[in-house]
């Protein structure tokens, strides 16, 4: 099994299928003013870079990074379900990690909702920690915020 990850388009249709399985997950679990997910357009702005995650050159996850004055914030973070376990989200972390460096982003920041353990898992892993809202985000018991220091 090959794991790859590379700068994506979400309106291909791999991405938007995994996208709109993101959205409808989300709006199953929380209400809709605690789903802070973009829409497919709005992931198509310079700011931001979206990222394909591929297991044996098939698209099964994606993730993007929006720079924001002074940080960075992961946006769109999914793995299809039937993938899980494999490294994919993993491989995607890096990719942003690489362009935090890369850009001199100081801190990259995110919001998940707060049933989705497996994600505050995968982020703890990975350096994360808990901190409270941040740039337009309100506090909501739906939401959990965290951040990482990129040094």
């Amino acid at each position: 099994m090959t794991v790859t990850v590379a700068v994506g388009n979400p309106h291909a249709p791999e991405s938007t299928a995994l996208l709109q399985a993101s959205h409808a997950l989300m709006l199953s679990l929380f209400d809709a003013e605690a789903c802070h997910f973009l829409s497919i357009d709005a992931l198509c702005v310079p700011e931001i870079t979206f990222f394909e995650g591929r297991i044996d050159g098939v698209t099964r996850g994606c993730c993007a990074i929006a720079r924001k004055d002074g940080y960075g914030e992961i946006k769109s973070m999914f793995v299809d379900p039937t993938c899980r376990g494999a490294g994919l989200a993993d491989a995607m972390l890096e990719a942003i990690f690489a362009v935090a460096r890369e850009e001199g982003i100081p801190i990259l920041r995110l919001e998940t909702g707060t049933l989705l353990t497996a994600a505050h898992k995968l982020y703890q892993r990975h350096g994360f920690t808990f901190c409270g809202p941040f740039g337009d985000y309100t506090d909501h018991p739906d939401s959990l915020f965290m951040e990482k220091t990129m040094t």
